[in-house]
């Protein structure tokens, strides 16, 4: 066997083995002595699969640590993280390489790539906690504090309910409360209970909703009242308002769907002056203090004397508009004292208490009081219409 030197400096000197092969433990396998280098094992290039040695090792790691130190955002440092510690970087190539080193050299090695994987993965991780408190800080210090709020736009409700919950509320400053009642109802509280005669044209198929079971889509909200009579004794000062159903072809006036308030006030010495003077007071605070109310007779099964009351028009201040129809009064709805046989039906007794009740079209009011001059609008659902009442 023949020692050569050889030409690069950082090869230790090799020894030849037959045919001109590099000689090993049997004569021909490394490329060269460890025993005979004078540095640390070869020098190594990983494209041709060689293993890295200490210098390698050493100048990869700080290159590694300073490539994590320059990533300039998350998607860098990964893929710093990737070259050098992924399943296909670099760490795995060194460690796969030490089968191939020297046992003299295999611990200092492998003890090289170890400290290479903790540092470069700690350098990693404190780059990745310094762009994530920068990204932080960044944004809080983004946020211009002088800038006008963006407001959002907020919701109100529907002119139908603001009517009813003002109905309401200026009924119960006069001692009222509010009942209900379902909206499917028997014609006995719908029809016979307030005295509405078998042949009274509202019973007819045209002009209710009768169901095959024999009740009904209640016509007005009156049943209430017989149901809170048949469940209380007097006095009973109550406000029913709700949703009802008539067989009407809709207009810009009438619809098949349409919502009332009911009024019930039965006690001692209850006259048709307190009726007045509550409806006036409701008038003036729904429509305003110069609203004036005009009653008219009139004729309803459940009431006796019975009366049709108007307001006047608050548009033009009783001088004739379009709304009003040039008369000066819009019409609201009926009222009067509850009849006698009412109260026998229910188990009162007429010559002991009296009482009066009166309805009113919740649409016709808001109509009035909004100036809307279609119902229909009132259901379209067109936020543009609904938000002027916001």
């Amino acid at each position: 066997m023949t020692v050569l030197r050889k030409e690069n400096p950082n090869i230790a000197d090799a020894a030849i083995g037959p045919k001109g092969r590099p000689a090993g433990r049997n004569g021909h396998g490394y490329a060269c002595f460890a025993a005979l280098s004078r540095v640390p094992y070869a020098r190594s290039c990983l494209k041709n699969g060689d293993p890295m040695n200490a210098d390698e090792i050493a100048a990869a790691k700080n290159e590694a640590l300073s490539e994590a130190k320059a990533a300039g955002n998350a998607a860098d440092l990964e893929q710093v993280r990737i070259k050098y510690l992924g399943r296909n970087g670099l760490l795995p190539k060194i460690m796969q390489g030490l089968k191939d080193v020297g046992p003299e050299e295999r611990p200092l090695i492998g003890k090289l790539a170890n400290e290479f994987k903790q540092e470069v993965q700690s350098a990693v991780d404190a780059r990745r906690q310094e762009l994530g408190s920068a990204g932080a800080a960044s944004s809080a210090s983004a946020f211009d504090f002088t800038i006008p709020g963006r407001w959002r736009p907020t919701g109100s409700l529907h002119p139908i309910s603001m009517v009813i919950e003002e109905s309401c509320r200026i009924f119960a400053g006069l001692g009222f409360t509010v009942a209900d009642g379902p909206d499917i109802e028997t014609a006995y509280n719908n029809f016979d209970a307030l005295n509405t005669p078998p042949d009274h044209p509202s019973r007819d198929n045209q002009d209710t909703f009768w169901l095959e079971s024999g009740e009904l889509l209640r016509t007005q909200t009156s049943p209430v009242q017989i149901r809170v009579m048949e469940a209380n004794k007097p006095p009973i000062r109550i406000v029913a308002p709700g949703r009802c159903y008539r067989r009407d072809t809709t207009s810009a006036t009438h619809s098949a769907n349409f919502h009332q308030i009911e009024g019930l006030y039965v006690d001692k010495q209850v006259s048709m002056a307190d009726l007045k003077s509550d409806i006036t007071y409701f008038a003036r605070l729904m429509m305003g203090s110069e609203v004036k109310v005009r009653f008219r007779p009139h004729f309803f099964p459940f009431t006796e004397p019975s009366v049709e009351y108007d307001f006047s028009c608050h548009i033009c201040k009783g001088k004739g508009c379009r709304i009003c129809k040039q008369s000066g009064w819009i019409e609201i709805s009926g009222a009067g004292m509850v009849d006698p046989r009412v109260f026998k039906i229910v188990g009162y007794d007429p010559e002991k208490v009296t009482g009066y009740a009166f309805g009113a079209g919740i649409e016709r009011i808001a109509m009035i009081k909004y100036g809307v001059s279609d119902i229909r609008q009132l259901y379209d659902n067109d936020v543009r219409f609904l938000s002027q009442f916001a």
